[in-house]
């Protein structure tokens, strides 16, 4: 039992003859007890994954907060600028706009597309506020296609598909029975017919729609005959003896060692069988009377953005500034008619 040592503590018993203390090994008993060792892994793996779900938590509720802050802000602030998407973001028009419109007040974010198949999903999604880069025929088409509702807000400008001759200097000087050239392609040979129906060249058996082709054209009735040709091939038909004129997309017009000034007839803003050709500003159903938006319209229809526009057209642009947002909603409806007709 235990004894008190002369200063009065209780010394502990002393360990039987021939044992080792707690944790030691007898000598020659063939080694000594290991202390025992603790596995800590899993708890330190626990440890890390909460630390990580915690930053990330942090992270989101700040984001969280950030994004209700900037959606709270006014549309059209500095924190919560008018998205537009656009083809050529560098084009003077834009860079002028962006400034003006911010002189009035309103901020706005210019964001470029390298084609013309994303901007409309992306307004119709939400990421954007508006788009400038179409015209009615092509915003029609996808609405149809894809059973959406993209509406027209603003017309900006047409640009004009001229009929081109080296042989005549005007639609009066061709005579009947000659053959005149047309692109091939679904869009630019119903807009070349309405071309020539609106030069007197042609007789249509049925009102023209934007999806009208030769098949269309009453011959019995029409000054000239149209043959068909690929969009780069009109150009270069005009030195056949054969051909008289052609209707050259602009983009071709060069080649023919022409000038768009040297059309001697071409559509406008005003003719009916151009009006699928404007092109507008784009906004979804629920916004076409937002005032911010209707206000940036008529920012980019002032004078200074319009000649900046007509100057990187190299002249060729036709304003369609003189319509109102219902009026082009009423084109849109009537191109997304024959649209169907045409695909039923």
């Amino acid at each position: 039992m235990a004894q008190e040592n002369g200063q009065g503590q209780v010394a502990p018993e002393s360990a039987p003859q021939g044992t080792a203390p707690a944790g030691q090994g007898n000598p020659g008993d063939g080694g000594f007890e290991e202390p025992v060792r603790v596995n800590h892994t899993v708890r330190n793996v626990i440890i890390a994954v909460v630390v990580v779900a915690l930053v990330l938590v942090g992270v989101l509720v700040g984001y969280h907060v950030y994004s209700n802050s900037k959606s709270s802000a006014a549309k059209g602030s500095a924190q919560n600028p008018v998205k537009i998407g656009v083809v050529g973001a560098t084009d003077p028009q834009w860079p002028l706009f962006k400034k003006k419109a911010e002189a009035a007040g309103i901020h706005v974010k210019i964001v470029d597309f390298q084609d013309y198949t994303s901007e409309n999903p992306a307004l119709d999604s939400g990421d954007l506020d508006l788009n400038e880069f179409q015209h009615l025929l092509y915003l029609a088409n996808y609405n149809v296609k894809n059973n959406k509702d993209l509406q027209p807000i603003g017309g900006t400008a047409v640009y004009p598909l001229g009929l081109y001759s080296d042989k005549v200097k005007s639609v009066s000087a061709i005579a009947k029975g000659s053959t005149i050239a047309i692109p091939n392609d679904e869009t630019n040979q119903a807009r070349a017919i309405g071309v020539l129906q609106s030069a007197g060249l042609v007789t249509l058996k049925s009102d023209w729609t934007a999806f009208t082709t030769p098949a269309d054209i009453d011959t019995s009735k029409s000054k000239v005959v149209v043959t068909a040709l690929k969009a780069e091939q009109v150009a270069n038909s005009l030195s056949d003896p054969k051909v008289e004129a052609g209707v050259i997309n602009n983009d071709y017009v060069a080649d023919a060692n022409l000038k768009p000034t040297d059309a001697i007839y071409q559509d406008d803003a005003t003719t009916k069988s151009a009006r699928p050709y404007i092109n507008v500003f784009v906004a979804r159903k629920a916004d076409v009377n937002n005032p911010t938006y209707l206000k940036l319209v008529k920012i980019f229809q002032s004078k200074d953005v319009l000649a900046a526009l007509q100057k990187n057209s190299g002249g060729t642009a036709a304003f369609a500034n003189q319509y109102s947002a219902k009026q082009l909603q009423g084109f849109l409806s009537d191109i997304e008619k024959d649209a169907k007709a045409a695909g039923d």
